[in-house]
């Protein structure tokens, strides 16, 4: 999926795979990473994730990356919160509370933010991209990433070549793009209701190949 696609998905409102809750595994799992309470966490393609919220919640300052303005400007319209705005980095940057968001491309998000990375999250991003990108993410993420950092990563897998996004992942693809870089824990999986093979990786950036 291009960059003009992904923005007309929002324009047009065709973002299905937006969830209006936190998701359970969040919840279920994030606190056995064991991620410092302050740690920074990278969300990257981050939409308008209520997820951000929660981790922001429980004592996290949230670093989002979103190519789509308006996801950004939904997203900070859900709160009667002070914003500030301004330009860092080519990036324009939208804070509100303990979350900034970084309105621009994933992959142009500079390596010198690592140091201040505590941990990650990916919801809705591997799965986002179509496969010729995805080899690309796995490698931008680890050199993001400082040996250590934690994070959760959750994907999908269905049976339709010409479905998505969500695009479908299956273990044995996230093995291949992952394991160079990173250790991998698988910690759930089941089908939904949808037919959608649902499942939740604890991951650990190993050092120092990328």
């Amino acid at each position: 999926m291009s960059a003009d696609e992904w923005l007309a998905r929002w324009r047009e409102g065709r973002i299905g795979f937006h969830r209006e809750a936190v998701h359970p595994a969040l919840e279920r799992y994030w606190a056995g990473l064991g991620l410092a309470e302050d740690a920074k966490v990278l969300v990257p393609l981050c939409g308008k994730s209520r997820d951000m919220r929660w981790l922001a919640a429980n004592g996290h300052p949230i670093m989002g990356v979103e190519l789509s303005p308006l996801a950004i400007e939904q997203f900070v319209a859900q709160h009667d919160l002070p914003i500030q705005r301004y330009r860092r980095d080519g990036f324009d940057c939208t804070r509100q509370g303990r979350i900034e968001l970084w309105c621009g491309d994933f992959f142009h998000f500079q390596v010198d933010h690592a140091v201040e990375l505590g941990g990650f999250y990916d919801r809705a991003a591997l799965i986002a991209l179509p496969p010729p990108t995805r080899q690309r993410y796995a490698h931008h993420l680890a050199q993001l990433l400082l040996p250590g950092v934690r994070g959760l990563l959750i994907t999908l897998a269905h049976d339709d070549p010409e479905r998505g996004p969500p695009y479908s992942v299956d273990a044995a693809e996230v093995e291949r793009l992952l394991v160079p870089n990173f250790e991998i824990e698988p910690l759930e999986s089941a089908v939904g209701e949808d037919g959608l093979r649902e499942s939740v990786w604890a991951l650990t950036r190993r050092g120092p190949r990328v």
